[in-house]
């Protein structure tokens, strides 16, 4: 039964359990990322915010939370150190004067292919299979949409 199947997921030993597998390849990606965005002094939370105004410049704050899952009081100190580093910029929205919009410098566009270089040359280096990658994220995809059902009502 179903419910069985439940029971053996939750008293599996540590090794076995899909949780722990997916925390230890976070840190591992956290460490990674660490260490390749190193020299461009970002932090991985810095990165994703780098990744969602490469994807699309000129949004607004709100809008970068929301695509992180980030909430504002997080959101806000690692967009300080963005600006202060020169790689994005804060203008009011014209649309909302409540709003503020996130948007690239030049240096921040500049730098976007130096970052991903950095990142593919170590990808490179572990050795990893883009074709496994696609795999696991299309799977995690689906895991976290499962999980997202639960806080559909919150």
């Amino acid at each position: 039964t179903m419910y069985l199947e439940v029971e053996s997921i939750i008293h599996a030993k540590l090794d076995d359990q899909l949780c722990f597998e997916v925390y230890r390849a976070a840190s591992h990606f956290n460490k990674l990322y660490t260490h390749v965005l190193a020299p461009f002094q970002l932090t991985y939370s810095q990165y994703l915010v780098l990744l969602v105004l490469w994807e699309q410049d000129g949004v607004m704050t709100k809008q970068i939370g929301e695509r992180l899952n980030l909430g504002i009081g997080t959101l806000n100190p690692i967009i300080s150190k963005l600006i202060e580093r020169g790689w994005i910029e804060k203008t009011v929205s014209p649309i909302d004067k409540r709003a503020t919009v996130i948007s690239l410098t030049a240096f921040g566009k500049q730098q976007q292919s130096h970052v991903e270089q950095a990142i593919v040359a170590q990808i490179e280096k572990c050795g990893y299979l883009v074709e496994e990658g696609n795999a696991l994220r299309e799977q995690l995809h689906q895991l976290n949409s499962f999980f997202e059902c639960f806080y559909e009502d919150e």
